[in-house]
């Protein structure tokens, strides 16, 4: 999982060969805390098909408020600059799966 601030954010997203899922995260939310492993593990299931990374939107919140971001954590999968589709708090890591599964089978 990659750490993102704004210019990594708009390399990724815009510059990357496989689509990009973005944690919106603060550090200050336990929930995103809790939500580490799971997305760790998402990065590790689905390998080169996806890159995973995290913005932290207690130092870059203006990008989080660029991206409509209201609640944490949301965790937004973009392909090619363009956002697919977005999940907020997911209950854990196979519905994370699940909102991939979906988002890339529809692109």
């Amino acid at each position: 999982m990659i750490q993102m601030n704004r210019e990594l954010f708009q390399i990724c997203t815009s510059g990357s060969s496989v689509p990009v899922l973005v944690a919106f995260c603060s550090a200050e939310c336990g929930y995103c805390r809790r939500l580490q492993p799971a997305l760790k593990r998402v990065s590790g299931r689905w390998g080169d098909r996806l890159l995973v990374g995290q913005v932290n939107i207690d130092r870059d919140y203006m990008l989080a408020m660029e991206e409509r971001i209201e609640v944490v954590p949301t965790l937004v999968l973009y392909d090619r600059g363009k956002a697919l589709g977005s999940i907020v708090v997911p209950n854990h890591g196979d519905h994370i799966d699940d909102f991939l599964k979906e988002a890339l089978a529809e692109a």
